[in-house]
């Protein structure tokens, strides 16, 4: 499970925050010279997302579960990715945008899988749905954000990432993965 290793400080936010927007300059052709070392950061974790943020808006969001000891190899692949996010495809981040954009770090635990997915606590659960050689995701907080119900989580989740019927997380084939998520972002 998650073991948070240094993460609880706040120089190991800073670093990796710091190190996620280095990987993004140099990505979008804003940083010449030696690549920024990469924080050491001690602990196993079950993957990260990277979140970039115009105020409010969203403008990208890529992670990868996986249990990694290198979480800070997995934040500079994320970061890029999220950079390339294919929602934004026709309107992709520039190098002068991202001076404006806050970045978002989500390490997640590992997933667990729930024979009772209304059992999820709201604000704290993020969920995987599978079913059939496609899945979907939403982070913890986007329910809250959204002021969904458990029920509303899961239907969104089947319906608007993992391109199901709105139900089928109820369905006795449908796995329903649960995992938490430490955030921590930039200051505006």
């Amino acid at each position: 499970m998650f073991d948070s290793g240094r993460l609880d400080s706040p120089a190991v936010r800073r670093d990796l925050l710091r190190f996620a927007r280095l990987v993004a300059e140099r990505e979008l052709g804003g940083t010449v010279g030696e690549p920024q070392a990469r924080p050491e950061v001690v602990g196993t974790f079950g993957g990260a997302f990277v979140t970039l943020w115009a105020a409010e808006q969203l403008r990208g969001c890529v992670g990868r579960f996986g249990t990694t000891t290198d979480i800070s190899g997995l934040i500079e692949s994320v970061t890029r990715a999220s950079l390339a996010d294919q929602r934004f495809a026709a309107n992709p981040i520039t190098r002068a945008e991202l001076a404006s954009l806050t970045i978002e770090i989500s390490i997640l635990s590992d997933t667990e899988a729930t024979d009772d997915p209304l059992s999820l606590v709201l604000g704290t659960h993020g969920i995987v749905v599978q079913r059939a050689g496609q899945s979907g995701c939403f982070l913890p907080k986007v329910a809250t954000q959204r002021g969904w119900s458990a029920e509303e989580f899961l239907t969104n989740c089947c319906s608007m990432k993992a391109g199901l019927a709105p139900d089928s997380w109820r369905e006795p084939d449908t796995r329903v993965l649960l995992f938490t998520a430490e955030v921590f972002a930039e200051s505006a």
